[in-house]
């Protein structure tokens, strides 16, 4: 274990994760770190690539959401639009036991996230290629998730009609979000409202090295999803779902 490695794991003890086999799971991060980097030569995955910054930036900050609910209670966990795998996979890493399922729409980061499963050998995490519009519409996934999670993706209007249709009732959906949410937020209540969800809380977080902010936004979901929702593809982005 070096320098970086002991750092991310006392960090990650503030978050109140205490790794169950240290050894083999830092091994499974250091992996994922070198396939992030190698893909990325090869197509457009992530613009941090400075190993201590990847640590911080994706592997820890993805392991944030673990504040705002216990992983070790929940069974399946649902990552929509997940891009390099982010949050999902450092989640999967952390609480083995999760059924994680990721959706994302371009087939390259697909094949990207099979790698890294197949390299890490991690059970039980399905990559998904498709639109989160079409894949809610299934009944496989609608109204199926202990917790679904995406990171940066879009507006919470938006989110909230991509991501709420996985939950299941009572379940969670957690956004990961920058800085400057307010005005998502307050805009987010009308969309969710419409998708049987309500805000349970927002959580402001700073990461511990440069200090850059954070906020997690988890939605509860309060029932099952109407029938005229998720929208077809396109559509939650052109036209989302905000008080007119």
């Amino acid at each position: 274990m070096d320098e970086i490695q002991q750092q991310f794991e006392q960090r990650l003890t503030g978050l109140g994760i205490t790794l169950s086999d240290s050894r083999r799971q830092l091994d499974q991060f250091e992996a994922y770190y070198r396939l992030l980097v190698e893909w990325n030569e090869k197509m457009n995955l992530t613009g941090i690539t400075e190993r201590e910054q990847v640590y911080e930036k994706h592997f820890y900050d993805s392991l944030t959401a673990a504040r705002v609910t216990d992983f070790g209670t929940a069974a399946s966990v649902a990552d929509i639009g997940s891009g390099a795998g982010f949050p999902s996979i450092p989640l999967k890493i952390v609480f083995p036991h999760l059924q994680v399922t990721i959706v994302d729409a371009l087939a390259k980061r697909i094949r990207f996230l099979e790698e890294v499963a197949d390299i890490l050998e991690l059970k039980e995490v399905r990559c998904i290629h498709g639109r989160a519009e079409e894949a809610a519409r299934t009944p496989e996934h609608r109204d199926r998730y202990d917790i679904v999670t995406a990171r940066a993706v879009a507006r919470l209007s938006v989110l909230n009609e991509f991501c709420l249709p996985f939950v299941r009732i009572g379940g969670l959906f957690i956004a990961m979000k920058g800085s400057e949410v307010e005005q998502e937020v307050e805009e987010s209540r009308y969309s969710a409202d419409r998708l049987n969800g309500s805000i349970r809380n927002v959580q402001h977080l700073i990461l511990p090295g440069e200090g850059s902010e954070r906020h997690l936004i988890t939605f509860v979901k309060t029932g099952p999803t109407p029938k005229a929702y998720p929208r077809k593809p396109g559509i939650p982005l052109k036209e989302p779902l905000v008080r007119q």
